[in-house]
Order: structure tokens, then sequence, then C-alpha cells
């Protein structure tokens, strides 16, 4: 039984959309603001690391027309590098990434919920892991029954988004001398524009994630590319608008922290209950991006266990909902796992460097391939395309391995573990 093609091109810019944006546009724009010290550089860094991500996401374009089937960067990596790559890959995502990342959000969206019922840390504990299991097991029940709820989640999460910038600006609420003086060059210039760029890059991170459903895309050869242009210039404008009207309603000087500006927005535009109608503006946001990462997560693991480099059994469907339902259930037991344990945050900050290490792998791919003939979507502007994505990408590894040198070189590390295991346990199968 093989997965069904049943999802259209919006459903995978919806996907896009829902996955990218969580809690992060409601605290990176105040950080990015402080750092670089004037609005015209903070559009600067946005337009930057958009064009970047467009640069990206053409190229992931052809290599999704090129193999059309489930599992994303794991797939790409495999026909490219081999099965060693694609297992490394897949062992990162599958034992601490994608766990952990659920995880995360699922204990973000009971913090949250916190600010609206009082929650003890049990209490909290017990939500995030039903919104897990149960956000999981409406992803087992059928993919257009999670895709639906996705693109619900979608919409709410970028008309309130749209609500917030009109309103702010329109009502307003705000007062445009926040953005004087905008043309300020910061006075450590490096590390000013590298922590802008770190925090553009988190902002934009997961972008690739609807590759990894390309198996169940209609044409996919045509509307994943498209998802992906579509998806990316979507963002941009979400991000460059949202940041402008928190600028507009709060001064980046009165900023302490983050979650202080989101906060202080939040009673800009609604008063005293600001705080509490944007944690239920977080809380939709992020439970959007935990049903778009349960719905194209498990499609590694499937794909892995179809190749031989995981057990058989997780790559079987459903027989009635035609659903990878174990490779799931795998996904959401770890999260619970490391729920009920609390030492998820640091192990996610072990793992950015290399996943952006294994994103660039995947595009200078393209090099190995792009001569081969081939009659479906290519890379506009190749070879200048994947140049440019691939220089900002280890610009931005560079920073962030100064920035967290112990960090960057552990997750390596613990990725070049699954060497051993491949050799000793999966290459037989294989």
């Amino acid at each position: 039984m093989d997965l069904k093609r049943q999802f259209g091109l919006w459903t995978a810019v919806a996907l896009i959309i829902g996955q990218v944006i969580a809690v992060g546009i409601f605290l990176t724009p105040a950080g990015m603001a402080k750092s670089v010290g004037s609005p015209f550089w903070l559009l600067v860094i946005w337009f930057f690391i958009s064009l970047m991500t467009l640069s990206g996401a053409l190229c992931y374009g052809e290599l999704a027309s090129r193999f059309p089937e489930a599992g994303g960067s794991y797939v790409y990596l495999r026909e490219i590098y081999g099965k060693v790559a694609a297992f490394l890959y897949g062992w990162m995502v599958l034992l601490v990434l994608d766990p952990g990342l659920t995880a995360v959000f699922g204990v973000g969206l009971a913090s949250y919920a916190g600010f609206l019922v009082e929650l003890s840390p049990l209490g909290k504990q017990f939500l995030a892991i039903s919104v897990v299991v149960a956000v999981g097991l409406i992803n087992i029940l059928g993919a257009k029954i999670g895709a639906n709820f996705l693109k619900v989640l979608t919409i709410l999460k970028v008309g309130t988004l749209l609500f917030i910038i009109i309103y702010g600006f329109l009502g307003g609420l705000g007062d445009w001398k926040n953005f004087q003086p905008f043309f300020a060059v910061p006075k450590d210039t490096f590390g000013a524009f590298a922590g802008g760029i770190v925090g553009a890059f988190f902002a934009f991170a997961g972008w690739w994630e609807v590759t990894r459903i390309a198996g169940e895309i209609e044409n996919a050869e045509k509307n994943v590319p498209k998802a992906l242009t579509l998806g990316v210039i979507g963002l941009t404008i979400i991000y460059i608008l949202t940041s402008a009207v928190f600028i507009y309603l709060v001064p980046v000087a009165n900023v302490t922290n983050d979650e202080t500006f989101a906060a202080q927005a939040g009673i800009a535009l609604f008063g005293n209950i600001g705080g509490i109608i944007f944690s239920v503006i977080v809380i939709i946001s992020v439970l959007g991006t935990l049903f778009a990462y349960l719905m194209v997560s498990p499609r590694v693991y499937y794909a892995m266990a179809n190749d031989g480099l995981f057990f058989k059994s997780f790559g079987e469907l459903h027989l009635r909902f035609n659903t990878p339902h174990r490779a799931t259930i795998i996904q959401v037991f770890l999260a619970v796992i490391l729920i009920l344990s609390g030492s998820f945050q640091q192990i996610i900050s072990y793992f950015f460097f290399v996943v952006m290490l294994f994103i660039a792998l995947t595009v200078a791919g393209l090099f190995r391939i792009h001569r081969k003939e081939f009659s479906g979507y290519k890379t506009f502007l190749y070879p200048v395309t994947p140049i440019f994505f691939i220089g900002v990408t280890l610009l931005g590894m560079a920073m962030i391995a100064l920035k967290n040198p112990l960090q960057s070189f552990l997750g390596v590390g613990v990725v070049l573990l699954g060497i051993p295991v491949y050799y000793l346990i999966f290459n037989r199968k294989s």
C-alpha cells in the first residue's frame, strides 16, 4: 500500500506557513531590532534572509520535482550521496530533532495556556502531553483530516496577524517616532548583524519540511516548487509587516526582553487584557505548527523503513486510514518521554547547526545532478541561486558556531555516532 496523492497546492502552502510561523514572530523582532539598532537594518536583514530562503526554496523545488516522493531531505541525500548520508540525517531527526521540537511545541502551548488558566507544573506537563497525543491521533486518523485542521489553524493564524497589522496601524495606537533614527549604524557592527541574522535564520527555519510529504501532493513535480515559492514570499510579507507594527506600537528602547515586547504590544493593542488575548493568539499559532510538524515528520521514518534503514514495520501504512501510524506513534512516544524528563530545550539548541549543515549539503547536491536530463522544474538562475544560498547558510552557521561552539560540535558528534549504528545494524538489512 502506498501513500495517496491527496493534497493540492494550497494545502502545501498552508503547511509551510502553518509550520514556520510559531511563537518566534512574537519574540524575534525585539531581539533583532535591539541588536541592529534601527528599523532600516532590521528591514535589510529580513530581505536578505528571505532572499536566501527563497533561493533555497527554488533549489528544493528542483529536488522535489526530480524525486517527488515522501521523505524530503532524506530522499535527496539518499539519491545524491547514498544511504549513509541519508541515514545520518534520519538518525538525527528521528531520535532528537523531531521529538524534541514536538515536545517544545507542546510545552510552549501549555505555558501560554497557563496565562489563561492557573496550572501547576504537573498540570502544564499533563496538558502538553495531552495536546501532543491528540494531534498525533488526529494525523493518524487520516491525512485529509489533519490537513483540514491545519488549513483552519493557518487561516486563523494569518488572519490574526493581519488583524494586528491593520488594527495597529490604522487604529493610531502607536507612534511613528518609534522608527527614529531610521538609518542608525550599530557600534558593534559584526555583533549586531550576527544577532539579527541568526534571529532571522530561526524565524524562517522549517520551510523545507513540506517536501517530506511530496509523495502525497498532487502533481508534486509542479506543485511543490510553486508551494515553496509562494510560502516563502508569504512568510516574508508577514514577518516584515508584523515587525513594523510591533515597533510602531512599542519603542525598542523600552524593551527589556523578548517576552516583555510581546506583552507590551498586546497591551498597546487591547489594553490590560492584551496579555490574555496575545496568549490565545500564540496558542493558536503553536497548535498550527504542531499539527504541521506531526503531519510531515513521520514520513521520513516511513521512507527510511522502506529503504531498510529502519525497522520494517514503520514502513507500513494503516489498513483503514492509509497513514504511517507507527511512524507517528514513535514520534509522539519519544516526545512524551522528553516532556516528562523536561530536558529537551537544551537538546534542541545542540542541533540547529547540524540541521543547517544538512540543508546546505542537500542544496549542494544540485551541482552533482543538475545536468542530468529531466523534464520537470529546474532551479531559476542556476548556479547563482544555490551558490548564494550555500554561502549565506555557511555564514549563518559560522555565526552560530562562534556563539555556541560547544553545542554546535556536540550536535555534530551525536550525528556521527550514527555511523557505527548504520554499519552494525542497518547496512546488512538494506
